[in-house]
């Protein structure tokens, strides 16, 4: 043999005369020498391996011959991957790999593995993260795509039976945060939603909106069980911003009496609910004729119905009895969700502007103006007292008030509205 080429060891062949014993496995043969040593009875195995003489000492010749028979046995095999270990380390490295034989996994690989996760956890144990680590996945599931979430809130939204139109929103919406988060929602950060929020020209408002509305989505994921139930979602963590306060915009009588004179008997039902009762445009839309009580002075808004999903009794004036006293009332109030963009080019054609939500804003100016109970008004238009007192209170007087609710049909008194009202 080479001497150069040897890594693994190779039987002492010199010195000592005459060995004791020798071991041989196949062509390889490793002697065991014996010797004395104050009194005691020592024996020896001698190889080389790296071009240096290695002995090993035993106290019986059975433990010698042992050894001897893995030298020899890893000379003939040329190689092993324990060959340099000592008996200890030699135990050690048989039980790590009987541990791991069940995973199937490479001892080095299993070290690199540790180190690294020991190395970020500091002075955390691994078995204490390991067990946070499982806390927090248990009752989960990490896998649920971006795109199934949001199939399984449109359908839940559908069978809320939500307005046509938020429907459309909402659809357009989440479509395209699937089509931008085509991976688990699980692994959306927070920073990686703000920067989808805050994306393009958007407002202030348009990005308060599409937060919430994001909001929603991950409380919904929350909820069935795709996010962590005991920890804050990525949306979670993220502030609104406070959009601007702007001018609440108001009708005036003589605007509100131009349009209602001018109006054709389609619009009139939108024109006098809206701008005497203060609904909003898509309770509106979702009202039907039999919540409208004339001979009960009332208008029933159900839970379904109102944005605050909260029943509503909204007192029907005596003028806005006597504008719906002569309609046709059975079915829905507005058989058409885009009615209002109809009345918006009704009121640009004959010269009036059409402020954001301008009917409902009228008419909880002029109603706050009217009766003087914020309370009052925050209760029949689905508002909270601060929200009225903030926004609504001395912007028109009670003398504007009297003209807005004494906007009557052609040819009518009030006197005569309200008998006929309590005719019909």
């Amino acid at each position: 043999m080479d001497d150069k080429k040897i890594t693994d060891p190779v039987p002492l062949r010199r010195g000592r005369g005459k060995p004791a014993a020798v071991v041989k496995q196949g062509s390889a043969a490793v002697p065991i020498y014996r010797q004395e040593c104050r009194g005691r009875v020592r024996f020896t195995v001698a190889f080389y391996r790296n071009k240096r003489r290695h002995r090993l000492t035993f106290g019986s010749l059975d433990a010698a011959k042992d050894e001897a028979r893995r030298i020899a046995l890893n000379i003939q095999r040329g190689m092993s991957s324990d060959n340099d270990l000592r008996p200890q380390d030699r135990e050690n490295f048989r039980a790590a790999m009987n541990i791991l034989a069940p995973l199937g996994l490479p001892l080095l690989g299993v070290l690199e593995e540790y180190v690294d996760c020991r190395r970020k956890l500091g002075a955390i144990p691994l078995v204490v993260a390991v067990d946070s680590f499982k806390s927090r996945m248990d009752g989960f599931d990490a896998a649920v795509s971006v795109e199934r979430v949001v199939g399984e809130i449109l359908v839940a939204k559908k069978q809320d039976r939500i307005s046509a139109a938020h429907m459309r929103d909402l659809r357009a919406l989440y479509r395209r945060f699937a089509n931008d988060f085509p991976g688990t929602i699980s692994e959306i950060t927070s920073q990686q939603l703000d920067a989808w929020i805050r994306h393009g020209e958007s407002s202030i408002t348009t990005r308060i909106n599409r937060l919430k509305r994001i909001k929603i989505l991950f409380k919904f994921a929350k909820e069935r069980g795709y996010l962590p139930k005991n920890e804050p979602t990525a949306a979670d963590t993220l502030k609104r911003g406070k959009a601007p306060e702007s001018e609440v915009g108001v009708f005036t009588a003589a605007e509100m009496e131009r349009l209602m004179h001018a109006a054709s008997p389609e619009m009139i039902p939108f024109l006098a609910i809206g701008g005497f009762s203060g609904l909003r445009v898509a309770e509106i839309c979702r009202l039907d004729w039999s919540a409208v009580s004339l001979d009960r002075r009332i208008i029933e808004l159900r839970a379904g119905q109102a944005k605050t999903a909260s029943r509503r009794i909204i007192p029907i004036s005596d003028n806005l009895a006597a504008w719906l006293t002569k309609l046709e009332r059975r079915g829905p109030v507005i058989p058409n969700p885009l009615f209002l963009e109809k009345v918006r080019k009704f009121a640009h054609e004959i010269g009036v502007g059409w402020p954001r939500n301008a009917l409902r804003h009228s008419y909880i100016s002029y109603r706050v103006a009217e009766i003087q109970n914020v309370a009052q008004v925050a209760l029949e238009a689905g508002n909270s007292p601060a929200i009225i007192f903030r926004h609504y209170r001395e912007l028109v007087t009670r003398e504007d008030a009297q003209k807005w609710f004494n906007i009557l049909p052609a040819n009518a008194s009030a006197s005569s509205c309200i008998d006929t009202a309590n005719a019909a």
